[in-house]
């Protein structure tokens, strides 16, 4: 037995694993990385033999776990591709956005492997894939008695964590997890017992969370920074992603409008984002939501779309305008956005999720307001940040605490840690290592085998 690194990349991106149980092949995830394109943006497949793997097995439909799902079918024909039904209809959806975005790219960035895929071999890989949901048990293979299970995970609607058994030993990978409930998704429901080997993320690694923090009070600093910019006169931009995010935040704002935390005003949204909330609103009495019943497209108001063409929303004080991408980057509605509201103090920028440093989010954010920010890469050109800047943590990823907490629950023989910077992964190498003395603690670098 033995589990295989197929990210390409040390980093976050490109999540993709193998584990070989006995004549048995399983492949966990199929990812893309964001900072790169090309065959670079690919796990390491090329060392695969073609129509070796007996199953491919989805935890959620973000591109760093799914992106690269049409390639890897493309090599491995006869795999069975399992995830959970949300999970199905979101990752359709976000895999068409990706063909139309690596069409822009093909000339943008000069990349003629783009796109990767196209949205005819995307339908066919739909029509290939197999929903189960949590709590049903199914077998894989017809050479090993492997079976599977799913758990809720809590990071987005129907993301899930996966339990494997095979040969008596126990297998758990966790996919991206959050414990507590958010304002669209409950939270994780994962099992402790008897877990042999235990594949968890690390994506909060690298700093911990405020001993008193409650989601609660995040939503009250929340709440407060939107009534200030309206008093001001201003408007808020909140970057957000199209899937997850966008819906958690229209929650969200749904319960400050009810509680009278926050006044009724006009929220944007558009694109991408319109997409994915369709298909949360088709669910609205899934199990795993909160609030059901509840449409946001029908049911939450003066929520206003970006019209089809459309490259962004027209700008007017007084309004949210929740707009993709949540990191800020070139050539979306909310990087195009962005300079509107840089351009004032008056208004705010508030991130309300992850923004990596070298993204323009992420340098909107260490200048700060009165600092001044290159919004386009190679461009000598910087904006003056005369907005108000602040960030929020309202993350779909389980704090380290919590997931140390769950590791050391667990008790594992093994431990691998995955999905997390070399700071992130190095704190729970460290805190693991004492809280679990006997376990053996493991980071696979790529294309790094470990025997089970």
């Amino acid at each position: 037995m033995r589990f295989t690194n197929l990210a390409s990349h040390p980093d976050i991106g490109a999540n993709s694993y193998l584990l070989e149980l006995g004549e048995t092949l399983l492949v966990l995830d199929a990812g893309t990385h964001p900072k790169h394109t090309g065959r670079d943006t690919l796990p390491l497949y090329e060392d695969l033999p073609r129509d070796a793997i007996d199953a491919i097995l989805v935890s959620h439909p973000h591109l760093d776990h799914i992106g690269a799902l049409p390639v890897l079918m493309r090599e491995q024909t006869e795999a069975a591709v399992v995830m959970s039904e949300l999970t199905r209809e979101h990752g359709s959806v976000l895999l068409h956005n990706s063909v139309n975005v690596m069409k822009a790219q093909r000339e943008e960035l000069n990349e003629p492997l783009y796109p990767l895929y196209s949205h005819g071999e995307v339908d066919a890989c739909v029509r290939r894939w197999i929903t189960r949901e949590p709590g049903e048990r199914f077998s894989i293979g017809d050479r090993d008695r492997v079976s599977v299970e799913f758990f809720r995970a809590g990071h987005v609607l129907g993301a899930v964590g996966m339990q494997i058994e095979a040969n008596g030993h126990r297998i758990f990978y966790t996919g991206d997890v959050h414990f507590e409930d958010q304002t669209v998704t409950k939270g994780a429901a994962f099992p402790t017992d008897s877990i042999d080997t235990l594949i968890i993320e690390t994506t909060r690694g690298d700093h911990d969370r405020d001993p008193a923090y409650t989601r609660e009070r995040e939503k009250q600093r929340f709440a407060n920074s939107v009534n200030a910019t309206l008093a001001r006169g201003g408007s808020v931009l909140v970057p957000v992603f199209a899937f997850g995010k966008t819906q958690e935040l229209l929650f969200m704002l749904k319960e400050l409008f009810d509680e009278g935390l926050v006044p009724h005003l006009p929220v944007h949204i558009g694109g991408l984002s319109t997409k994915m909330t369709e298909v949360t609103d088709r669910f609205c009495d899934h199990p795993d939501r909160l609030h059901p019943g509840y449409r946001l497209l029908h049911d939450f108001p003066d929520l206003r779309r970006l019209a089809r063409g459309r490259k962004e929303p027209d700008f007017h004080p007084g309004a949210l305008f929740a707009l993709s991408s949540g990191m800020v980057s070139e050539h979306t509605v909310s990087h195009r956005f962005a300079r509107r509201i840089l351009a004032s103090e008056q208004n705010a920028i508030l991130f309300v999720g992850y923004a990596d440093d070298e993204a323009p989010g992420g340098r909107i954010l260490a200048a700060g307001q009165g600092g001044r920010v290159a919004l386009s890469s190679g461009s000598d050109h910087e904006n003056e940040i005369r907005c108000a800047v602040e960030r929020f943590d309202f993350s779909g990823h389980a704090p380290r605490e919590q997931l140390a907490d769950y590791a050391v629950a667990c008790s594992p023989k093994t431990i691998i840690l995955v999905h997390g910077d070399e700071s992130a992964r190095g704190w729970f190498l460290e805190t693991l290592g004492k809280r679990l003395p006997d376990a053996r603690i493991v980071i696979p670098s790529p294309g790094h085998a470990i025997d089970l």
